[in-house]
């Protein structure tokens, strides 16, 4: 193979790499060889390259593949289980149960096997989970052809999957240690909440995060509830007892943190923190309105996430990117706070960057890995076209998305997932909900 041999060339209407910022190329190409992006030319000059593939895409834009910054993938089997109800009862007199009862092994690998499915028919490439039995869903991740950061959960109560906080670590890290090195599965040490892991099992997360060079996901001030719990049990909110234990650092992904005050946006902006944005779970459960636009003007970095199925109740980063701009807006009462092409980004290299994996994807660069996402521009909804970006957020909804490529495979082909049996996915959910609904 030559230099000017490639596997892939696909054409296109626009192309939105996302680095640089807010720029579009108009009717260029993206040439891949071996997995990654090897140029971006105009179209008319990309016949300089020999392509044993070449897909023609005139009214599409190409974007990096979506980072979903924060799911519970195997909570589609709760989609809908138990709606319209605050956080804490909806968690310990609905989830929480359902969780001890029926959460296995089988029940991950099927729940998120049918998240894999809805995420990548919505553009989604990666996503960073939080969940029981990690290690079905790095297999169900990998049979999907998807990256995950899966989840090393940490809470100090016994469940299904360990009996302690110790447990927990243990199987977490001997997992870490088999699937080390895989090209589509990374690590997150993934203590729940503050409100349900106790300081000496902090201190061992943030030891082992610092020794492993593991970020740390984890759900922070979602509700003023949560923070009251903290300052009656230790006397501090827990941001502030997070920080004395050691746990703010560049490798934090704060989840929700929609209470913050000025003070605490400045403590995370100074310890390079990164936030898990979670716009539709948040007002589904009521728990707030994240300052975004405040958290970004202080240099936080921050990505979008959908929050689990029963919670939001979708997995479509692309409604979330929408949401997210929109709520940004509303919220700073400046309707420039946060811009379509903030919002993409995101969705993109911020949440590639909060996982570390900013080196390797979230951007439309020369050398990265070809994760592509071609979305169908030429509809109804989103013509005419003045602006592919805004169209994109503001305009697009994920069953626009025709085509997905992970390191250069194609995963998606005109909206059907070549990697899961989407009729088979979809019986083993039947089968779920008749033993959870009886």
């Amino acid at each position: 193979m030559t230099e000017k041999t490639v596997d892939l060339r696909i054409d296109a209407g626009w192309i939105i790499p996302v680095e640089p910022d807010a720029q579009v190329f108009s009717s260029h190409s993206l040439l891949v060889r071996d997995g990654r992006i090897v140029a971006l030319p105009p179209t008319d000059q990309a016949d300089a390259w020999v392509s044993r593939e070449h897909v023609h895409l005139p009214g599409h834009v190409l974007i990096p593949g979506l980072v979903n910054l924060h799911t519970h993938a195997a909570m589609t089997l709760l989609r809908g289980f138990a709606d319209d109800l605050p956080l804490m009862t909806w968690l310990q007199e609905h989830i929480w149960p359902a969780e001890n009862r029926h959460v296995s092994p089988a029940f991950v690998r099927d729940g998120t096997r049918l998240a894999c499915l809805e995420m990548l028919r919505a553009g989604v490439t990666c996503f960073n989970d939080m969940y029981f039995f990690s290690e079905a869903v790095a297999e169900a991740a990998v049979e999907a052809g998807m990256r995950v950061a899966a989840g090393l959960i940490v809470v100090d109560a016994p469940t299904p999957y360990a009996g302690d906080a110790d447990d927990y670590l243990q199987k977490g890290l001997a997992l870490r240690d088999e699937w080390i090195g895989h090209a589509l599965v990374s690590f997150c040490l993934a203590p729940h909440a503050p409100y349900t892991v106790g300081d000496r099992s902090l201190e061992k997360v943030a030891t082992y995060a610092a020794q492993l060079d593991l970020p740390i996901h984890m759900h922070i001030h979602e509700t003023e509830h949560e923070i009251q719990l903290g300052i009656e049990k230790y006397g501090v909110r827990p941001l502030a007892r997070l920080d004395a234990l050691g746990l703010l650092t560049p490798g934090l992904i704060a989840v929700h943190a929609v209470h913050l005050n000025a003070d605490e946006i400045r403590l995370l902006a100074s310890h390079g923190c990164h936030v898990a944005h979670c716009p539709s779970s948040n007002l589904k459960l009521a728990s707030g309105f994240a300052p975004i636009a405040a958290l970004l003007a202080a240099g936080v970095n921050v990505g979008i996430g959908t929050d689990g199925a029963a919670s939001n109740n979708r997995l479509d980063l692309i409604g979330e990117l929408r949401l997210a701009a929109l709520l940004g807006k509303g919220v700073a009462g400046d309707p420039a706070a946060l811009p379509a092409h903030r919002a993409l980004r995101m969705a993109t290299l911020g949440g590639a960057r909060a996982l570390g994996l900013e080196d390797r994807i979230g951007s439309l660069e020369i050398g990265k890995l070809a994760d592509i996402v071609a979305i169908d521009l030429n509809r109804p909804a989103t013509q005419p076209c003045y602006d592919p970006i805004a169209q994109l957020v503001y305009s697009a909804g994920s069953e626009q998305v025709s085509d997905v490529w992970i390191g250069g495979a194609a995963i998606v082909r005109d909206g059907r997932c070549q990697t899961l049996d989407a009729g088979e996915v979809i019986a083993r959910a039947h089968v779920w909900r008749g033993r959870i609904a009886s």
